[in-house]
C-alpha cells in the first residue's frame, strides 16, 4: 500500500492526465471498473478478479489522495473511518450483543445503521438512487426484509406472482400502454421477490442468462455464416434447429 500511494503521489505529479482529474471526472471510470470486476466475478478467473479488484482499487487510493491534497482526508481516514463502522455495526463480536444467525445481524446491521449520527433516517433511504433497477429492487425488498416487512414462508410469494401476472395480462388485453407498463414492474418486482426468498441472486442470474443467449445466438449465426447464408433469409425453424443445436453442445461434457 505504501508503494501504490508513491506511486499515486508521482502520477498526480508527472502525468498530465492524472494530474488533471477530479472526483467528478473520475465518477464514471469507476462505475466501469465496478462492472468490470462483476464481469470477472462471474467468469470465475481468479486472475481476473486480482486484476480488476486492483483496478477498483486504484480509484479508492485516487479519491483519497485528491482528498489529502484538498485537505479533506487521506486513505487512512477513510481505512479509519470504516474500521469505526464495522466495530460499531458488530456488537455480538466487539461487544456483549448476540446474534444467532445471519438473518439476526443483518437486522441488528440495519438498526445501529439508522442510530448513527449522518445515518440512515428512514429503512429505504440507504438504497442509491443510481443504482440498476433490478439490484434497486432486490435491495429494497432485503431492506424491508430486515424490518420483518416480509412473507413468513417462501412460498407464500407465488400468490403474488399469481396476481401480478394476472393483473398483466388484463392490462395488455386493454391495451392500455400507461397501466401495462405499471403492471409489468408489480410482476418483475414479485419475481424478484421470489429470488430473492430463495436465496437467488436474480441479478447475477439473469447476467448468466443473457452470456448463455449470447453464447447460443452466436453459434446460429455462426453456422449461418458457414452456411453462406444472412440470418434474415433463415426461416425461424431453421434457426430453432441451429439454437438446438448449440443446446445440445453446451449439455456435452
Amino acid at each position: 500500500m505504501s508503494r501504490l500511494l508513491d506511486v499515486m503521489e508521482r502520477l498526480r505529479k508527472d502525468c498530465p492526465w492524472d494530474r488533471e482529474q477530479t472526483t467528478e471526472s473520475l465518477r464514471t471510470n469507476t462505475l466501469e471498473e465496478v462492472y468490470e470486476l462483476s464481469d470477472a466475478i462471474l467468469s470465475g478467473r481468479p486472475e481476473e478478479v486480482k486484476k480488476e479488484l486492483g483496478d477498483v482499487l486504484l480509484h479508492i487510493v485516487f479519491y483519497s489522495t485528491i482528498g489529502e491534497e484538498q485537505g479533506t482526508f487521506d486513505l487512512c481516514d477513510v481505512a479509519n473511518a470504516l474500521c469505526d463502522k464495522l466495530i460499531y455495526r458488530h456488537p455480538h463480536v466487539y461487544g456483549e450483543a448476540v446474534a444467532a444467525s445471519a438473518g439476526a445481524v443483518v437486522e441488528r446491521w440495519e438498526e445501529l445503521k439508522q442510530q448513527e449520527k449522518g445515518g440512515n433516517k428512514t429503512v429505504l433511504s440507504g438504497v442509491p438512487a443510481s443504482l440498476p433497477t433490478l439490484i434497486k429492487a432486490y435491495r429494497i425488498q432485503d431492506k424491508a426484509r430486515g424490518v420483518g416487512f416480509d412473507w413468513e414462508q417462501p412460498e407464500d410469494v407465488w400468490t403474488k406472482v399469481d396476481e401480478e401476472l394476472r393483473e398483466l395480462r388484463e392490462a395488455i388485453t386493454s391495451g392500455s400502454a400507461e397501466d401495462s407498463e405499471a403492471e409489468l414492474g408489480d410482476f418483475l418486482f414479485s419475481v424478484i421477490n421470489v429470488a430473492r426468498k430463495y436465496g437467488i441472486n436474480p441479478d447475477n442470474a439473469l447476467e448468466r442468462t443473457n452470456a448463455k443467449f449470447i453464447r447460443r445466438f452466436g453459434y446460429v449465426e455462426a453456422k449461418a455464416k458457414e452456411a453462406g447464408r444472412s440470418l434474415r433469409d433463415m426461416t425461424l425453424a431453421e434457426m430453432d434447429a441451429l439454437w438446438d443445436e448449440a443446446k445440445r453442445l453446451e449439455s456435452q461434457p
